[in-house]
């Protein structure tokens, strides 16, 4: 299990235990975390998952993939140097302590 912390936009933060290989987007739902609408279910094609990764973490993730930034283009908050899509965030354990925030609105 890692350890995730999701900063809400009033800066509320809800940690919670994750399952390796799952994505943080399926974590925030498992435990729920409001916030992580993810209408598509995970398979990319929504952008309501949408979070942004804490500076520190950014370099351990791996790159955005061409269709991920397609769709960060359309998210329904501002998109930013960090922002992901949760659902594209593979846990792991050089992941644990990961803090992301949620946006104000997703949809």
């Amino acid at each position: 299990m890692t350890t995730i912390t999701f900063i809400h936009p009033d800066n509320r933060s809800e940690t919670v235990e994750a399952e390796d290989g799952a994505t943080v987007m399926l974590a925030a739902l498992t435990h729920g975390v409001d916030g992580i609408v993810a209408e598509c279910g995970g398979n990319a094609v929504c952008a309501t998952c949408h979070v942004y990764v804490d500076d520190a973490w950014t370099s351990k993730l791996e790159p955005v993939s061409d269709d991920e930034d397609a769709l960060l283009d359309g998210t329904a908050a501002e998109r930013r140097p960090n922002s992901r899509l949760s659902c594209q965030i593979k846990v792991q354990p050089a992941l644990a302590g990961l803090v992301v925030r949620i946006p104000d609105r997703q949809s």
